[in-house]
């Protein structure tokens, strides 16, 4: 995501946490202590990150989501700025525990029927807490003040670890703006064309089922039918050209990278298909621009679209092979006030200028490839996007990176500035300024330390052993203190923790 956000809806914030962690329930089925039995356990409502403590869920890992959406943007003004959606999600999983039952991630949208390996399951309404359900069955708890939006599943026969489950969920609902945990519009935004749908961090929940949180990446195919005229944008290559049939369009995609659940994508609008172009690695490059975009705009945009093969071309020099199967854009004339880094096809408000769409293609690597374990490291996220669009403007005669450094580093700041630990920002605090310029200006700082050629073959090596997975700062800094022969406990505790201006490596 670009900065753009923080300075639209971002304000400077205090690292504090919100809720303390979810514990898991147990539900027993055997007598204590008869080892001929398995102990069948509710999945944990969240994966265990405390900044959104019911986000993803316990006990299981999706492979695979198939997504057949059916979509109406709002009538003309003054009719409400409501859309509505209709949807069957199939999604793929396998038990990593004996389950009783489990969760998904579902706000806003109602679901109508569900099977579980080809057996039907009865919705009910929500249980009381401990309470023995018959039969296999689900229900939904929709809780705005926690933060809590929940579909339990409750599979019979029961699920053993290792099981394989195909899950059809059909659900729908009216489309509205969602917003996040600091009130920025995310999700599925409804726009009077279509929507532009950014879903960072837990946003994928407003249009889908889903495990909600990066450590439980899967593939994706979707199928999105909207009228007759508008264009469906979604991650990955095109599965065949669109199909047009009593008015209406479905749009196929495929996305066979596996990618966090914040980062798809199913933009709708008034959209120009472009040709698609390639990099010199023979990365296709797939864009989509609204036709209603000004015409100052339109020529910031084809300027920026145009140079991102070169821009592959670069990144890969400096991070290793481009890690998925396309790449590209949608531009929407509309505007959420940020772009974000959607896996293989960035969205971005408004126009696209050349130095986000660096930063949002710099995420493919570095936030999409490598994802943050816990939202807490986000740094290494918006830092290194921050610092390759650093990388790029010196690459390209525009300013080194030392001088962006000396740029950042060098004006008195207040206290508050620096007392913001960007190596756990608080959820509160994910979007600060702070996050992506004293993110960039670690990286600068550890690069000053190791040295040019520890400080690219770190990055490379980062990339090659957590690809398709995610990771931590303690993570990053054992590949760093590896390819150096370093201790950098000390800078790292420095430039990440510190709550005072860092001093000069």
């Amino acid at each position: 995501m670009t900065a753009s956000r923080t300075t639209v809806v971002r304000g400077l914030a205090t690292a504090v946490g919100i809720v303390s962690l979810v514990s898991v329930t147990g539900l027993a089925t055997a007598a204590p202590g008869d080892p001929g039995k398995p102990r069948f356990t509710a999945g944990s409502e969240g994966v265990g990150d405390n900044y959104f403590p019911y986000s993803g869920n316990g006990g299981y890992d999706v492979s695979h989501y198939d997504l057949a959406i059916d979509y109406t943007p709002p009538a003309p003004s003054p009719a409400p700025l409501e859309g509505q959606l209709s949807g069957v999600a199939t999604i793929d999983l396998t038990a990593t525990a004996d389950l009783d039952r489990f969760n998904l991630d579902l706000r806003g949208m109602t679901v109508s029927a569900m099977t579980v390996n080809g057996k039907r399951a009865t919705g009910i309404t929500p249980p009381a807490p401990g309470a023995e359900v018959d039969g296999a069955a689900y229900w939904q708890v929709q809780d705005d003040a926690e933060r809590r939006w929940e579909l339990t599943v409750q599979p019979r026969p029961k699920l053993k670890k290792g099981q394989s489950v195909r899950l059809v969920v059909t659900y729908g609902g009216t489309t509205t703006r969602p917003t996040d945990i600091e009130q920025a519009p995310y999700g599925w935004y409804t726009t009077r064309d279509g929507a532009i749908v950014v879903s960072e961090p837990d946003g994928s929940m407003t249009w889908y089922p889903v495990s909600d949180h990066p450590r439980d990446k899967a593939t994706y195919s979707f199928r999105i039918t909207v009228p007759e005229g508008k264009v469906a944008v979604a991650n990955g290559l095109p599965d065949g050209p669109p199909v047009t049939a009593n008015g209406r369009t479905t749009w196929s995609w495929d996305a066979v990278d596996e990618q966090a659940s914040y980062l798809t994508t199913a933009s709708v609008g008034d959209f120009e298909v472009l040709p698609v172009t390639y990099s010199a690695s023979g990365v296709p490059i797939h864009d989509f621009v609204d036709r209603k975009i000004s015409a100052s705009r339109r020529a910031t945009t084809n300027a920026s679209l145009a140079l991102q093969p070169r821009m592959i071309d670069f990144f890969e020099s400096r991070f290793g092979p481009y890690p998925f199967s396309a790449f590209g854009s949608s531009v929407d004339n509309d505007s959420v006030g940020y772009a974000l880094e959607t896996q293989t096809r960035p969205v971005y408000s408004g126009s696209a200028s050349q130095g986000t769409v660096a930063h949002e293609l710099a995420h493919q690597w570095l936030g999409n490839a490598v994802s943050p374990k816990d939202w807490k490291h986000i740094w290494l996220n918006e830092g290194w996007a921050t610092y390759a669009t650093w990388l790029w403007n010196e690459e390209n005669g525009i300013r080194t990176a030392q001088a962006a450094f000396d740029s950042w580093y060098a004006p008195a700041r207040t206290p508050e500035y620096w007392a913001l630990p960007i190596g756990d920002p608080g959820p509160m605090g994910l979007f600060a300024t702070q996050v992506y310029d004293r993110g960039a200006g670690t990286l600068h700082a550890l690069r000053l330390t190791v040295g040019d050629e520890a400080f690219f073959e770190g990055v490379q090596t980062w990339v090659q052993r957590y690809a398709d997975s995610t990771a931590t700062t303690a993570d990053f800094q054992a590949v760093y203190e590896e390819v150096s022969g370093q201790d950098l406990d000390a800078f790292f505790q420095e430039w990440l923790a510190t709550p005072a201006k860092p001093s000069l490596p």
